[in-house]
């Protein structure tokens, strides 16, 4: 089974709302704490953006907190969870 990771901070607020998302759905995920420039610079090769949260379900990028909320809403989420 792939991993379920958020790069994220916790004195975020988005990244507060991915956590009870996932939380929610009963999806069990990984932090990684991005705190240094090196954990900047492995954000921006994996994800291309610069900003937390960087959700990461199933081993596929979903995005932000907005993208996993719409992943959710859409139906999305849920497929790449069964895949």
């Amino acid at each position: 089974m792939k991993k379920n990771i958020i790069y994220c901070s916790d004195s975020c607020p988005f990244c507060q709302r991915a956590y009870q998302l996932l939380e929610r759905k009963g999806i069990p995920y990984q932090k990684r704490h991005v705190k240094s420039q090196n954990d900047w610079d492995e954000v921006v090769e994996k994800t291309g953006r610069t900003t937390v949260p960087q959700v990461f379900i199933n081993g596929t990028h979903i995005g932000g907190f907005d993208d996993l909320s719409a992943a959710d809403q859409s139906g999305r989420l849920d497929e790449i969870l069964n895949q």
